[in-house]
């Protein structure tokens, strides 16, 4: 006899006849199958119970001759297993994001959680019913990324979401986007977008560029504004004074660069650098100078930000400032599941850029 009384061989016959028809097997047809109760099935399945070592065998028997496979939505609901990490941003296909991704992936798994991706495309109401969608699936986390205009209507939101996600034991985590004005329940993950400008800039002044085009982000975006700043803070070191008709803003695309650097050129502007707000503009920055028959770095230098992959592989290799976005993801899911150690750590980190130093940029008298 086995554990709740009923045959080995009558249990499979009759879990066989359940399970026919193609539908998915349950817990109750494990349980007939290795001739145990539901409760051992999932004392074993969760681990947290000690459990004879010949029943364990036979229920994982069972588990693979069914193929059995455990409702995660329904045990996350219940308690039973441990929410996802939700990654919610604009657009997957940027460089960029594409590498935070594959930091908070990567940290996810080592940690046994599953990650979701989801892209807004700009939408605030999608972003809105993604953060709720999240809260309602008791995420581990959700983890919001990119630049954004602070104002106070994007605090009031970021401030409700951080609430909303506490109250069911999840955590909003911020990346590359500014701390919220009055804190909260809430983990922000930023990387020194100033800095790596003021470095980027400082490498074209101390080369002798004295009118660098400056094709910046979208105004009011928070990362372009830092990046701006950092930009404006190295002509000031340097004592060069901040020409408006060199800092030309528009979107991080390659398209955008390569239309604002030509109509630079036509426009008559002088100068004999440019610094792109990112390597998707430098690229597009790239060839407008190149169309325009123009040799870099032996007429116009140019900077990059972001180092992505190309960044080494174009003619001639970019300078750009490194930005870690991998070690973001990770560090974003890091933080997140700290739990209780949250209270003696810090829920405010600035990860730093560095500057790559390639062939791009040349020396100037």
């Amino acid at each position: 006899m086995t554990e709740n009384g009923v045959p080995p061989t009558a249990a499979a016959k009759r879990t066989r006849k359940r399970s026919g028809g193609g539908r998915s097997s349950t817990i109750r047809d494990v349980a007939a199958q290795a001739g145990v109760s539901v409760a051992t099935v999932s004392r074993v399945l969760a681990g947290n119970y000690p459990v004879a070592a010949d029943t364990r065998a036979r229920v994982m028997a069972a588990v693979e001759a069914l193929r059995y496979v455990v409702n995660v939505h329904a045990k996350a609901l219940s308690g039973g297993v441990e929410g996802p990490i939700a990654l919610v941003l604009k657009d997957i296909t940027g460089p960029s994001f594409a590498h935070v991704a594959a930091g908070v992936e990567q940290e996810a798994a080592d940690r046994g959680r599953l990650s979701l991706v989801c892209a807004t495309h700009g939408d605030q109401n999608r972003e809105d019913d993604l953060v709720q969608l999240m809260r309602q699936q008791h995420a581990g986390a959700v983890v919001l990324v990119g630049g954004v205009n602070p104002d106070d209507d994007y605090h009031r939101r970021m401030t409700e979401y951080a609430k909303a996600l506490d109250a069911v034991g999840s955590r909003l985590v911020l990346v590359g986007r500014p701390a919220l004005p009055d804190g909260g329940p809430v983990t922000v993950v930023e990387y020194d977008d100033r800095g790596g400008a003021f470095q980027a800039a400082s490498h074209l002044l101390s080369a002798g560029h004295r009118r660098i085009l400056f094709l910046g982000g979208e105004p009011l975006i928070s990362s372009a504004e830092r990046r701006r700043a950092g930009f404006q803070d190295a002509l000031r070191a340097h004592g060069v004074p901040y020409a408006e008709e060199l800092d030309i803003p528009g979107p991080y695309l390659r398209n955008s660069g390569h239309l604002r650097t030509r109509e630079a050129l036509r426009s008559g502007i002088d100068f004999t650098a440019v610094f792109a707000g990112t390597d998707m503009v430098a690229l597009g920055a790239l060839a407008a100078l190149r169309e325009a028959g123009l040799d870099v770095p032996g007429d116009v230098s140019v900077v990059g930000f972001d180092d992505v992959p190309f960044a080494a592989d174009l003619t001639p290799a970019l300078t750009t400032v490194r930005v870690p976005y991998e070690e973001l993801g990770r560090t974003a899911v890091r933080l997140a599941l700290q739990g209780d150690e949250r209270l003696s750590t810090d829920d405010h980190v600035v990860i730093s850029t560095q500057l790559v130093i390639r062939q791009s940029v040349r020396t100037v008298q």
